[in-house]
């Protein structure tokens, strides 16, 4: 297959594939619901296929771009060049803050470069205060470690802070040919809905990362071995907690009674 889509070449260091089946475009579109008004952000338009839809809805939408080509190329889109707000960015270093303005919660979407969706997501939790919701094409695989619970082979700390986060609501699966270049593996499309309010205290965010860290590097080991930097057995088990556990068996409720004892012992 060629790389030549619409005369721009898909660069691999972007980890660029470009959406392309008309049908599934729809359906996302559909999924993400865009209204005129609303504070609408999309992170890597690419050549456009969710970007032009989207416009069709709004007034307004606000993209984040790193490719300097295809930034220009949406800059002088004969249709909807108005309508965007054109920011030149990495999406992984970028204030999504900024773009709260009038208090209006954003609504961010995106065809996620597959190299970079875990660490992006992590950024982006770090802006939840300010998201309303947010829609993303990620490999399937990545989706289903979203929305793994405890006990599942694919749960691990992607899916603990994700749902300490927001809720996770697996959308709908896509093909590699709906794709060009197609990739090698199968999406999906995902709805994270940031909670207003968390399903569990956690002092220290920090502190439950760098538990869930240890814990899942780990992940054949009992959290009696693979925490015990942090926690002796005594500990655990005080907590009420079995050290037999792997950390594959423990709830977010039990990752966070975990941080939550480290942090007091640290500052105690």
């Amino acid at each position: 297959m060629s790389k030549q889509h619409l005369g721009h070449t898909a660069r691999k260091r972007f980890g660029q594939n470009f959406l392309h089946d008309q049908y599934i475009i729809s359906q996302i579109v559909d999924a993400i619901g865009p209204r005129p008004g609303q504070n609408l952000v999309e992170i890597g338009p690419g050549l456009g296929a969710l970007t032009e839809p989207v416009c069709d809805e709004v007034d307004r939408l606000t993209v984040v771009e790193l490719d300097r080509d295809l930034a220009a190329r949406l800059r002088s889109h004969p249709f909807i060049s108005g309508k965007l707000n054109i920011i030149e960015a990495d999406a992984m270093k970028f204030d999504f803050a900024s773009l709260a303005t009038d208090g209006q919660p954003l609504r961010v979407f995106g065809n996620l470069p597959y190299n970079i969706s875990t660490p992006l997501m992590f950024h982006l939790f770090s802006f939840t205060g300010h998201i309303q919701d947010m829609h993303f094409m990620l490999q399937k695989e990545v989706v289903k470690r979203l929305a793994a619970g405890p006990g599942n082979k694919d749960y691990g700390r992607l899916s603990v802070m994700a749902q300490y986060y927001c809720q996770v609501m697996p959308v709908l699966e896509v093909p590699p040919g709906a794709f060009k270049p197609a990739p090698k593996v199968d999406s999906a499309v995902v709805r994270l809905i940031p909670y207003a309010e968390r399903p569990v205290e956690v002092a220290d965010i920090s502190m439950l990362n760098r538990v869930c860290a240890m814990a899942f590097n780990q992940r054949r080991k009992t959290i009696r071995n693979s925490l015990r930097e942090l926690l002796s057995e005594a500990e655990i088990l005080a907590l009420g907690l079995n050290p037999d556990c792997r950390a594959e068996n423990l709830s977010l409720q039990e990752f966070a009674v975990l941080a939550n004892h480290c942090l007091n012992r640290e500052h105690g």
